[in-house]
């Protein structure tokens, strides 16, 4: 692919990636990007985004996937890729990156591609997510990327050239001192009223006597329930992260963010994976994450009312098992291929 030649002012590192769990990745390779020192991130204008925001250089693009073409909107995704392509371009042009991170997805794809154009080296590295196969953003970017890195091996096997950097762990630590409370969350991007409405009917029926907090998302449901339950629209990052510390029971969406940080402060997990059928989600991506999750033993996962029920049943009877991402290897490597670029003894593309 033709490209500039960069600008030998060049120095900054982009950490590109939408909302939700996919910049959740890009928080966890902080040993490498702090170490960097000159990086920027860009994301999407979410709780967490500004959360980001407040403590590190940070740019907002529009969101926007190929999914709101499938859930009946394509004149919104078109305005928003106008409007994303637009911001990207800006972005790059300003902060003119030598190196690009992203972890994806839709919104991250003009961000990519302006800074390639502007002779910015691009790691794209596969979301987490994708147990089996590589991601659309995956084999749409990855012509893009100069390294592509999988997450998993069957879809390290499946995306050609990439390089695996598998960071699954399971924790032997003790689990934390934790309070009679359960955290409902739908996420940081997208409203999510089925898992809102089954929570609260839980509540009102008198399954859950603990305390809940449900983050509901902008515009979220908000039954009636009894005065022990609070809602929120959004929460800052720190805040879910004091309140995880404390719940018993997580009550979540499918994405790997909000399962890993449960499942990092030893909390019990139902989740509700969102469904393409329903309208909640541009694929069915979540419902293979639930049930990879379930097959290790870590989580428990419902549709409707009674297998809610069920599921809670089920978690409450057992000893919850803790996890984590380790992604050591992965910041080390990165570390070393942009020192490699710096001093130009590293290859464009691996």
């Amino acid at each position: 692919m033709g490209e500039m030649v960069a600008d030998k002012r060049c120095a900054k590192l982009f950490l590109a990636a939408s909302g939700g769990g996919h910049v959740r990745q890009i928080l966890d390779l902080e040993p490498f990007w702090k170490a960097y020192g000159d990086y920027l991130f860009v994301t999407e204008p979410t709780a967490l985004g500004h959360s980001i925001a407040e403590k590190h250089p940070a740019e907002f693009v529009e969101h926007v996937a190929l999914g709101q073409a499938k859930l009946g909107a394509p004149g919104k995704m078109l305005v928003a890729a106008v409007r994303n392509c637009w911001s990207s371009w800006r972005i790059v042009r300003r902060h003119c990156p030598r190196i690009v991170i992203t972890t994806g997805a839709g919104s991250m794809f003009f961000t990519i591609l302006w800074a390639r154009l502007y002779g910015a080296r691009i790691v794209l590295i596969d979301s987490f997510a994708r147990f089996h196969a590589p991601s659309a953003f995956a084999r749409l970017g990855g012509p893009l990327a100069h390294v592509r890195i999988a997450q998993s091996p069957e879809s390290a096997r499946k995306w050609s050239g990439s390089l695996l950097f598998d960071p699954f762990r399971y924790l032997d630590a003790p689990r934390p001192a934790k309070e009679p409370l359960v955290f409902a969350t739908v996420g940081a991007t997208l409203k999510f009223d089925r898992l809102v409405e089954l929570v609260a009917g839980a509540k009102q029926s008198g399954l859950l006597p603990e305390r809940v907090v449900m983050q509901v998302g902008e515009g979220g449901l908000r039954p009636s329930c009894p005065p022990d339950t609070e809602f929120h629209e959004t929460l800052p990052f720190e805040t879910i992260q004091a309140i995880l510390g404390k719940a018993d029971i997580v009550v979540c969406h499918g994405g790997t963010g909000s399962l890993i940080t449960a499942l990092r402060q030893g909390c019990r997990v139902i989740a509700i994976p969102r469904t393409f059928a329903r309208g909640e989600h541009y694929d069915d991506h979540q419902s293979e994450i639930t049930k990879a999750f379930a097959e290790r033993g870590l989580i428990e996962f419902a549709e409707g009312p009674d297998d809610f029920a069920a599921a809670l049943q089920r978690v409450r009877s057992k000893s919850p098992r803790m996890a984590t991402t380790d992604t050591t290897d992965l910041s080390t490597f990165l570390t070393e291929y942009s020192a490699g670029i710096a001093s130009g003894t590293t290859k464009a593309t691996l």
